[in-house]
């Protein structure tokens, strides 16, 4: 008996010490979050400016619609997380078929959104319904959205840097350690 009084009084001392600092859930996602954006982000700096309206086949997005793409799942994905509707955003300045410098600058804005959308997020604000355009709604099941559209969407544009004989970011980084 004095034994699990003791086992449990240390349990409890430790789940004071971690208290409400202690976020688990954010802790996990933002170091994988923050793989990926920048996985994406390098993806779209790596490939050149002329290939961006490279398609692997006819009837699929050529890499700069890959970099739209992404910039609308971070546009929408992120307001989600905010608990906001995605504001109005006009679709021409960053269509798939703008040259390379506009569509980067766009994605790092949009990504930046989401930065700002998730830097105060908590375990609690993560797993607290908010109304997203009128639907209730939890940042985490947005948070889970996005981080696994961002790999799909970096696992479509690793198959366009390979195709160009060129290393994804990702994969260059591992090979340096």
């Amino acid at each position: 008996m004095r034994t699990l009084i003791v086992a449990q009084s240390l349990l409890a001392i430790a789940a004071m010490a971690q208290g409400p600092t202690a976020q688990p859930l954010i802790q996990a996602y933002m170091p994988r979050y923050n793989a990926m954006k920048q996985n994406l982000l390098e993806a779209a700096e790596v490939m050149p400016a002329e290939q961006y309206a490279f398609r692997l086949t006819p009837a699929q997005r050529s890499f700069g619609e890959w970099v739209d793409h992404t910039i609308l799942l971070f546009h929408g994905s992120c307001a989600a997380i905010a608990g906001i509707p995605a504001p109005e955003m006009d679709h021409k300045k960053h269509s798939g078929d703008k040259p390379k410098a506009e569509l980067v600058a766009v994605l790092k804005e949009t990504a930046e959104g989401c930065d700002k959308a998730l830097k105060n997020m908590t375990d609690k604000s993560a797993l607290t319904s908010v109304d997203i355009g009128g639907k209730p709604g939890y940042p985490v099941n947005a948070m889970i959205g996005l981080l696994t559209n961002m790999a799909s969407h970096y696992g479509n544009m690793v198959g366009y840097l390979r195709v160009k004989n060129i290393t994804p970011p990702s994969t260059a980084r591992a090979t340096k350690k």
